[in-house]
């Protein structure tokens, strides 16, 4: 087990980035900020009075600020409003029917250039007035004044038929794009569904339905057949099987009885439950859950951060380009009508949109997918991290063992029964929290012993207690390393079992010890095997265990390496070694492996369902304890990777090659068309794999 959080650590938010004293009044955005209030942080959005960020929509993780409900990626537009494509859906219809009467019915040349004209109008009246919008705000460089200039000169030039099918089509495929967007948003905004709407609290003798957060820590409330538990409560009266499906994915339910504690966000099944709530609805997990997942989108990856700085960079080129194309050659060679022709082409299909909406969605999705099933990952950045990793360092007891220990013999010395060598023991050990001594005091009371009366003293780390009985004799209870340095003999103490052990001494004399084995976790063999397959050459295990014990374990469960008999310092001292020879992740239960989960490359806090320590210092949370989940989070950090990388080399391959064939007159508009609205539409469609 590792040693509890240092001091630095309280300094930190769960962003994972410090935080300046003079500013403890931080934004969400992950980002360091500094004393120049009115300076833009990195994180793309502008702070005002506070570092407020000023959002028309959900953040769209693009890093640029938002306006007028724009993505940020400089094309202007929403991209994930699906509710707003089914309203625009009856406008572009008869756009289209514009379209088609202009093309295909026989009527006179003057009333076709009427239909089309009208077409362009009724498609194209949005993008115009958007345009007119960004160009009084001194902004130029995003799609719509690119689509508005592009199709107003064409009609310009004569190609009144290219001029509406670029407006009409490029607007049908934002229509089907924000659709898309929006089908992969809803799967973060579905988890807001586990926030309580109601408590009813018991408040002058009847329970009264009230807001959540009005609620006090300490009041009591009651849970009904089919409600969401509103906060985080121990149970008072009742029994039920909880639906935990929501906050862990686990699909089998929970027993809750009297003095079992249960989480916001949880079904309340069979039966009529009573509870007193422990934590005020800010502090709940399903509040801590979901702000995680919130702000997720604020972590970027480094593909995230290349895409939007990219961006910002690569429109004003293209613009320029396309007036360089417009201009030099109708000077050079004549002809302006052609070169004007390729220029608005080549500003088509320049648009970023398809790289910079589907590269952060790729993220977007994998996080939200992940959340659904009870693995909750702090940003993108976390996902490429651990698709870095070249080793998995595992803490042993609670994360590769169920940390359920068993008495499994009891060995007293001469003179002594196993009565009095576990009553010592459960006396001694009765403050501590180590599975060890709760499983000697679990054991004592199986049997019916009584513990004897014994004051804790002081605590030696890694070793052991020692009390003072009633009568004042000297209790020491811990591993043989204390014995040793206490100078009590062990001569005739032992046993064929290779297993943990607790001795016990009374003024320096040896009264016996007991022997316990911990379970290994099911799955966690075949789950250590599928992260060998999927390329983790290196498994470590870090416990202050015994090195057989520990080295029986490592051999059963398939684990590279071991490292046993570690104290707190010495876990921190291997880890460091093994994330400076390459990435490491960190694998702990969660419960006190704070400053190991925070030094890792990647810190996974398994089971951690109420940990509020793991929460804050984990990159990844696990919120079930089964193994299984480890090899599942690696591969939608691959696949997240993979698709991201599919969508650059799609977005930019297509990009370039239109963007050639214009400048030479080989791609019209048509072309360009598809380079811009076509390729983001795929890119959207192959993100949105990683929902799965």
């Amino acid at each position: 087990m590792s040693e509890h959080h240092h001091e630095e650590h309280e300094q930190n938010c769960t962003c994972g980035h410090e935080h300046h004293e003079e500013h403890e009044q931080n934004c969400t955005c992950g980002h360091e900020h500094h004393e120049e209030h009115e300076q833009n942080c990195t994180c793309g959005h502008e702070h005002h009075h506070g570092h407020e960020h000023h959002h028309d929509h959900d953040g769209c993780g693009c890093g640029y600020e938002h306006e007028h409900d724009s993505c940020g990626c400089g094309c202007g537009h929403d991209h994930g409003n699906d509710e707003e494509a089914k309203e625009e859906m009856p406008r572009l219809l008869l756009a289209l029917a514009l379209f088609a009467a202009g093309m295909l019915l026989p009527v006179p040349q003057a009333a076709k250039m009427v239909l089309l004209l009208a077409c362009y109008a009724v498609s194209g009246f949005g993008v115009l007035r958007a345009a007119v919008r960004s160009l009084s705000k001194g902004h130029m460089l995003d799609e719509n004044f690119l689509m508005a200039v592009a199709s107003l000169a064409a009609i310009a030039i004569g190609n009144i038929t290219e001029g509406c099918a670029v407006m009409l089509f490029y607007q049908v495929g934002e229509c089907f794009q924000d659709y898309a967007v929006g089908r992969s948003r809803k799967q973060i905004k579905a988890l807001l569904a586990i926030r309580p709407e109601e408590a009813f609290v018991l408040r002058g003798g009847e329970y009264t339905a009230v807001d959540p957060a009005q609620v006090q820590v300490g009041e009591e409330i009651r849970i009904r057949p089919g409600e969401r538990v509103p906060l985080d409560a121990v149970v008072l009266t009742g029994m039920s099987e909880m639906d935990t499906s929501a906050l862990t994915g686990e699909s089998v339910a929970r027993t809750a009885e009297p003095g079992d504690t249960v989480l916001a966000g949880f079904v309340c099944g069979s039966g009529l439950i009573t509870a007193r709530v422990t934590k005020p609805l800010a502090e709940s997990s399903v509040s801590r859950i979901l702000s995680m997942v919130e702000e997720a989108q604020e972590r970027k990856a480094p593909v995230e951060r290349f895409i939007t700085v990219f961006a910002r960079v690569y429109t004003p080129i293209v613009v320029g380009l396309a007036a360089v194309l417009a201009v030099v050659p109708s000077v050079l060679l004549g002809g302006w009508r052609v070169w004007v022709y390729r220029a608005l082409t080549f500003l088509v299909a320049s648009c970023p949109c398809a790289l910079v909406i589907s590269v952060p969605l790729c993220y977007f999705a994998g996080i939200g997918s992940a959340a659904r099933r009870g693995i909750l990952i702090k940003g993108g950045d976390s996902l490429d991290a651990l698709c870095r990793v070249k080793a998995f360092v595992l803490d042993k007891t609670g994360t590769l063992t169920t940390g359920e220990f068993n008495v499994c013999h009891a060995h007293p010395a001469q003179g002594f029964t196993e009565e009095d060598v576990l009553a010592l023991i459960a006396g001694a050990e009765r403050d501590s929290s180590h599975p060890l001594a709760q499983a000697a005091i679990k054991e004592a009371q199986a049997r019916g012993i009584a513990a004897l009366d014994v004051a804790l003293e002081r605590e030696l780390a890694g070793r052991g207690v020692q009390g003072r009985a009633k009568d004042g004799a000297v209790v020491l209870a811990g591993n043989a390393a204390l014995m040793q340095e206490s100078g009590v003999a062990l001569h005739g103490l032992d046993c064929e079992r290779d297993s943990a052990r607790i001795y016990v001494a009374r003024d320096g004399k040896a009264v016996g010890f007991i022997c316990l084995e911990d379970v290994v976790k099911p799955g966690a063999k075949e789950a250590l095997a599928q992260l060998q397959a999927q390329g983790i050459a290196r498994t470590v295990m870090l416990t202050g265990d015994r090195e057989a014990p520990a080295q029986a374990v490592a051999k059963e469960l398939g684990v590279s390496e071991v490292h046993a008999q570690l104290l707190p310092q010495d876990k921190l001292a291997r880890l460091e070694e093994i994330c400076s020879a390459g990435g490491a992740a960190f694998v702990g239960d969660g419960i006190n492996d704070a400053p190991a989960l925070m030094r890792a490359d990647v810190g996974i806090a398994m089971g951690a369902l109420g940990s509020d320590a793991a929460i804050e210092a984990a990159d990844i949370v696990l919120m079930t304890d089964e193994m299984d989940r480890l090899p599942r989070v690696l591969s939608v950090a691959s696949r997240v990777r993979q698709l991201a990388r599919q969508n650059v080399v799609i977005a930019l391959g297509i990009k370039i090659a239109v963007l050639v064939l214009a400048a030479f007159g080989l791609a019209g508009m048509w072309a360009a068309v598809f380079a811009d609205v076509g390729v983001a539409l795929i890119c959207v469609l192959n993100a949105m794999r990683a929902m799965r």
